[in-house]
């Protein structure tokens, strides 16, 4: 599933990203193209930075090095602390080292040129190594990996960046801005009168006006994570992109989606991505973390925790997703 505004404005403006849809909302019409230019840095910065798909990325040269003490750079080292933080909050189900299992399934490239019937026989999975066993000093941004381990942070890079960019705009412009990459939103400054009328979706692809449930946003932050929409078959078997570090494989169906309510998109991310990864148990530790959420399981039904609204019906709107 996939949060995307529906608040109406002309202060908007949205494109293709990180393989999904960027999109930055001003209060300030003046303040757009302030907005689009830190968030288009943002983006560009983490794809150098964070990318598994670019040979020059930092996150490759890194990889290339497990085994080898590496200096990182500052913004390598905010990422990679960022996804330890998650790993530690979910009790590993959120960990960057699922690297070598997600290529393993056949994510090696972009989602947009993936194979979607590739035909070769899935390898053995096996257990991710375990966020514990990196060594990283903050202090010096010295970084050793297991001599096997890659990491991978698809799971919180975008979070990050919509947390920037929100941030970095509101403090520049003066204004309300949301930012949204894909399922990762994030608002900061002042919101609109009403607040942000956010829709939520299974694919941030359908037209804005499609029906769904909506909720109002006047700060913090949503992330929805989900199986239906990154998903490809690997040698005749349905796979999709969240894999359970304990197994190596991708994790268990049993939500669709699930959107998570925080006060940053790092925290929702987590909360949500960490959900899917838990299946049967993500009920229960959502309850533990006491944030509000809504988990769609297979068959439809919707599971609503930790004060999360009634559905209500979005309206057709300008915004993007």
């Amino acid at each position: 599933m996939t949060t995307r505004a529906t608040t109406p404005s002309p202060a908007a403006v949205a494109f293709p990203a990180l393989g999904t849809t960027a999109a930055v909302l001003v209060t300030d019409p003046h303040a757009l193209p302030t907005a689009e230019s830190i968030l288009r840095a943002e983006l560009a910065t983490i794809d150098i930075t964070c990318s598994r798909f670019r040979p020059d990325s930092e996150l490759n040269y890194v990889n290339l090095h497990a085994g080898v003490p590496t200096k990182v750079s500052e913004r390598f080292a905010e990422a990679l602390l960022v996804a330890l933080r998650a790993a530690e909050v979910s009790d590993g189900a959120v960990d960057p080292t699922v690297g070598c299992a997600v290529t393993a399934l056949g994510y090696d490239r972009t989602f947009a040129s993936l194979r979607p019937d590739d035909s070769r026989p899935l390898p053995v999975a096996r257990p991710a190594p375990g966020w514990h066993k990196v060594a990283f000093d903050p202090r010096s941004r010295r970084l050793l990996l297991p001599a096997h381990a890659r990491l991978d942070f698809g799971a919180t890079a975008k979070a990050l960046t919509a947390d920037r960019a929100a941030l970095h705009t509101a403090v520049t412009t003066g204004c309300g801005v949301l930012v949204s990459l894909g399922g990762d939103l994030r608002v900061a400054g002042a919101a609109p009168e009403g607040g942000w009328r956010i829709g939520l979706a299974d694919d941030h692809t359908l037209p804005t006006s499609a029906p769904g449930p909506a909720v109002t946003m006047t700060g913090g932050a949503l992330a929805t994570s989900g199986i239906g929409v990154r998903t490809w078959r690997r040698g005749g078997r349905i796979v999709h992109h969240i894999v359970d570090p304990a197994t190596g494989e991708p994790a268990t169906p049993v939500w669709r989606t699930v959107t998570v309510a925080a006060a940053t998109c790092e925290g929702a991310n987590t909360a949500s991505t960490g959900a899917i990864v838990k299946g049967d148990r993500a009920v229960d530790w959502l309850h533990q973390l006491g944030l509000p959420a809504r988990l769609v399981d297979l068959d439809g039904r919707v599971v609503q925790l930790g004060g999360w609204p009634p559905d209500s019906p979005a309206s057709p709107c300008e915004g993007p997703r």
